[in-house]
């Protein structure tokens, strides 16, 4: 490739919101299947932005922190929101396991301070994993009640060996610092009218649809990134987290999630509501749209196609 083109390769990369010299590496690596040196990433980083190395200088003020520590995996999970794509309608919500760092699920909902949609997905992960935590860490939002009741009524009944008074199912925490999509978006914003309902449900179909398959790529680099050895974190480090969650009767610590009945989990998820709660428009024009989007022949969605594909489909809805 010529050095043009790698330059703007790590330019892209860098713009779309990998801000960290592996990660852009990777994502390069893992996109384009081109091997940079670390020294030409760097260089290429600091002509595109030197700010961004100063403030990270070794001498620069930092927040001040403590050593992370747990017992194993799915002893904690930390739960948060974030609301950057909140100005365009499109909130996000992840949980993390604590002692591996593996991000354990990542979605795009209509609502993030919901709390029955945030319940919702707190049983969808459980389900998935098979298991609760010991203990459930987010911030102190109002929209965290229904968690925080479903993770204590949950240690309670399955959990019979440990004493909530004790050591609590959920922890509330200050949230401190919680995809750069908002650029595209507004870049093609005109070409909708959001007083429109039908152009408004395909773009509520199909953004969120972009932003999932964002989210979905972006846990899988986040838990198979290597982590660098640090001799002073007491948690697992010099490997993915992927690896250390597998893996971890290599550090001679036990899986500390607790087995429920999946029977529970689906009843209170259908008491909460369904999976309407998380939905952005309807089931049947979910599969209307899907209809439609299938015929384009598609071979990825992305942000440089996707004002394209809402054209395209808008003539077909």
């Amino acid at each position: 490739m010529s050095y043009e083109g790698r330059k703007n390769t790590v330019e892209k990369v860098f713009t779309a919101g990998c801000l960290e010299l592996e990660g852009v590496r990777e994502d390069i690596a893992r996109k384009n299947g081109l091997i940079l040196t670390h020294d030409y990433v760097t260089a290429e980083m600091k002509r595109q932005a030197q700010q961004g190395f100063e403030t990270r200088r070794p001498e620069i003020k930092k927040p001040w922190q403590v050593a992370l520590v747990s017992l194993g995996p799915n002893y904690e999970w930390s739960a948060d929101g974030h609301d950057k794509l909140a100005a365009i309608g499109f909130p996000i919500w992840g949980v993390r396991g604590k002692w591996s760092g593996k991000w354990l699920e990542l979605w795009v909902v209509p609502n993030n301070h919901l709390k029955l949609s945030i319940g919702y997905l707190y049983l969808d992960l459980i389900e998935k994993i098979s298991g609760i935590p010991i203990q459930m860490t987010t911030d102190c939002r109002s929209e965290l009640g229904k968690v925080f009741k479903l993770s204590n009524a949950l240690c309670e009944l399955f959990s019979h060996d440990l004493s909530i008074d004790e050591l609590p199912a959920h922890v509330f925490i200050k949230s401190m610092h919680n995809i750069n999509v908002k650029i595209f978006y507004e870049g093609g914003k005109h070409l909708f009218n959001p007083m429109d309902l039908k152009q408004n449900n395909l773009v509520q179909w199909l953004w969120p649809k972009l932003i999932q398959q964002e989210l979905d790529e972006l846990l899988v680099k986040f838990n198979s990134h290597r982590i660098r050895f640090d001799h002073n974190k007491k948690l697992p480090s010099g490997t993915s987290p992927n690896a250390a969650y597998s893996l971890f009767e290599k550090y001679g610590v036990e899986d500390c999630g607790t087995e429920v009945d999946m029977e529970v989990i689906c009843h209170l998820k259908d008491k909460i509501g369904s999976k309407d709660l998380i939905r952005f428009v309807s089931e049947e024009y979910e599969h209307k749209a899907q209809g439609i989007y299938d015929t384009l022949n598609i071979s990825k969605l992305s942000f440089d196609n996707i004002w394209n594909v809402y054209s395209e489909m808008l003539m077909m809805v």
